[in-house]
């Protein structure tokens, strides 16, 4: 197995032991995992379930007006050439 996909299993499963529902869809560049963080979670539920997708190559906070919660995280399953880790706008 990749390292990203057992990257990507070892943040679903932390976030699950957190007690979140995840869903991880696998895309052609990355992994994706998603998981609705219910209304209330304790101080040391979010610690812990930020700690996890820190280990991610991007992560977020979904909320919608209608208070829904959605936290995500993407493992890229290759890590970019060094030309497009700069970003746009620099070019050599």
């Amino acid at each position: 197995m990749p390292a990203s996909e057992e990257r990507a299993e070892a943040i679903a499963a932390r976030l699950s032991a957190v007690g979140l529902t995840t869903r991880v869809e696998e895309r052609a560049d990355c992994t994706a995992i998603e998981a609705e963080v219910p209304e209330p979670l304790s101080a040391e539920s979010w610690r812990e379930a930020l700690e996890a997708v820190a280990e991610a190559d991007r992560f977020g906070l979904l909320a919608t007006s209608s208070y829904d919660r959605t936290l995500w995280a993407v493992v890229r399953r290759t890590n970019p050439a060094a030309g497009d880790a700069r970003g746009r706008g620099h070019h050599r």
